[in-house]
């Protein structure tokens, strides 16, 4: 679960959740603000959970020995700043100050490379579930953060920004009840608020 002591530090570092550094990151373009999340989903193995094996994927240690699909990517580098597990908790990946690769090859209203301006938050789950409430207070409570820390003016969905490729959050991501939680305007949700 979340903790009251969460803090984003100067350093682009979550206080109060696990950090395990990923080195799939690197260096954000000079001179861009950082003002779009993107949420994710992810599970693996596909519609497994509590595994231990996302920490592993983002940080290269993947076993393709350990499951058919695993052989598939366990060379592919990716990461994301955050991971909220099905219990709440986050752990954080990859300073916020610097560039996660978790979006690819995306467009924002017609900025391209989204992950040189945005905040990737992954969370525990798939495409045909529901995800828990403890998750929507984690995500609520690092947007809240983030947005102390950043110029946040917008919320999507990797589905959002790459339509087409990806599926992410999924059908079974309430976005309604994630804009009630936020109390944020729906400008900042606008994919939501307009339609794809």
């Amino acid at each position: 679960m979340v903790g009251d002591d969460m803090a984003l530090d100067a350093r682009g570092w979550m206080r109060g959740v696990r950090h395990v550094p990923s080195p799939n990151c690197d260096a954000r373009p000079p001179g861009i603000a950082v003002d779009l999340v993107v949420l994710h989903n992810i599970s693996l193995p596909p519609g497994e959970f509590g595994t231990g094996d996302i920490a592993a994927f983002f940080t290269n240690r993947l076993d393709p020995q350990r499951h058919p699909f695993f052989e598939t990517i366990h060379q592919v580098q990716v990461s994301a700043h955050f991971l909220v597990e099905r219990s709440g908790a986050i752990v954080q990946f990859v300073s916020c100050a610097e560039r996660a690769w978790h979006a690819g090859a995306s467009d924002f209203f017609g900025r391209t490379r989204c992950n040189d301006f945005s905040i990737g938050i992954e969370i525990e789950g798939c495409d045909d579930r529901p995800f828990e409430p403890a998750q929507y207070h984690a995500v609520c409570s690092l947007l809240s953060e983030l947005a102390g820390g950043y110029p946040i003016r917008a919320v999507a969905g990797h589905s959002d920004i790459a339509p087409g490729r990806k599926t992410d959050p999924g059908p079974y991501f309430d976005w309604p009840r994630l804009m009630r939680m936020s109390a944020w305007p729906a400008e900042r949700f606008p994919y939501q608020r307009w339609g794809k």
